[in-house]
């Protein structure tokens, strides 16, 4: 008998590697079994981040996750107990996705506050900054995971925050630490038999984050959405977008959904996945000073309608994470919107 050819060292430690990743995911304690009588939502109090003003440096609003239930609660949705609470994500947990290099490098408070965008953060122990700051990340890491369980189970699931589509496995910025999406979708595909998956990202940034990490992974196609002409600008990235459409500054309400409708029936056509992951960023809004798009609170309404009825004609579980949004009006357009498709029905 013919000996078998060996592997190359490279494959040999691609496959270790591999191996590894999928050990950590078998093994951590993300998912977890959620009673029917909680709704798919995930939030916990350890979201909004609040520490003697300095999260006010920062245009983005760190309380609009908490304010987002209050509104769904005021509203008669549902109820406090209804929510589902998160396990943070552990370091075992992010080094499926992240190296340790990356993850070392938030030990220095300098590197934090470069991600963050807010420079006085750099002066903090880094005691006080994984507290304050990378620990409700964490969480809503662990949120943006568990979502993709539940959406399995019961057809849809809103992480009330996450959406950190700037990060990548390698690289954090613009206020996000940890790349969610991906290690969503990683896990996904190890532990819910999830073969394809369908980004839909229509936050005003670009979703350079998720685009690098799956810049080779034929499993996973990118529709993104995005206005060019503000942060991030990376041009490598956007060369692993399926599916682009660009939505330059001034674009209207009209005009937006006119070119989402198009996206849609491109991606119905050119892609059959078996999750969607929605990133449902409200940096759209008309008004909001980093997006420069001049998107109606209706058109928000209107657009998250049209992803949920999207994925519900297709028959496809989906994530939806709220990401950007820099005005305080944010909050409630975000609640109005997850009403509106209870009424719609499209939260069943």
């Amino acid at each position: 008998m013919a000996p078998q050819p060996s592997q190359s060292p490279a494959t040999a430690a691609a496959a270790d590697s591999e191996t590894l990743r999928r050990n950590r995911i078998l093994s951590s304690k993300l998912y977890f079994d959620v009673p029917s009588s909680k709704v798919p939502i995930i939030y916990s109090t350890a979201y909004d981040i609040a520490f003697l003003g300095i999260e006010k440096l920062h245009p983005f609003d760190s309380s609009k996750w908490g304010r987002i239930c209050q509104f769904l609660i005021s509203a008669g949705l549902l109820d406090k107990k209804d929510l589902v609470e998160p396990v943070e994500a552990s370091k075992d947990d992010l080094i499926v996705v992240h190296s340790e290099k990356y993850l070392t490098g938030l030990k220095s408070s300098l590197n934090v506050a470069t991600i963050i965008e807010v420079p006085l953060v750099a002066m903090l122990p880094n005691c006080l900054v994984q507290q304050k700051v990378l620990y409700p990340f964490r969480k809503q890491v662990g949120g943006t995971i568990l979502a993709a369980k539940l959406a399995k189970e019961r057809g849809w699931a809103i992480n009330v925050g996450g959406g950190f589509h700037h990060c990548s496995a390698e690289k954090g910025g613009g206020f996000c630490a940890y790349a969610d999406i991906s290690l969503c979708i990683h896990f996904a595909f190890v532990r819910l038999g999830i073969s394809r998956v369908l980004i839909i990202d229509l936050d005003a940034h670009q979703g350079n984050g998720h685009e690098t990490d799956f810049s080779n992974d034929s499993r996973v196609y990118v529709l993104d959405m995005y206005n060019p002409e503000i942060y991030p600008l990376d041009f490598v990235a956007s060369r692993w977008i399926s599916q682009k459409v660009e939505v330059p500054s001034g674009t209207s309400t009209m005009d937006y959904l006119k070119k989402l409708d198009l996206a849609l029936q491109v991606v119905e056509c050119a892609f059959d996945p078996d999750l969607v992951v929605y990133n449902a960023g409200t940096d759209i809004l008309e008004g909001d000073p980093l997006g420069q798009l001049k998107i109606s609170s209706d058109g928000v309404i209107s657009r998250d309608e049209k992803v949920f009825a999207f994925a519900r004609k297709k028959n496809v579980p989906i994530v939806m994470l709220t990401s950007g949004g820099y005005m305080k009006s944010s909050a409630q357009v975000i609640a109005d919107s997850i009403i509106n498709l209870s009424k719609k029905h499209l939260l069943m």
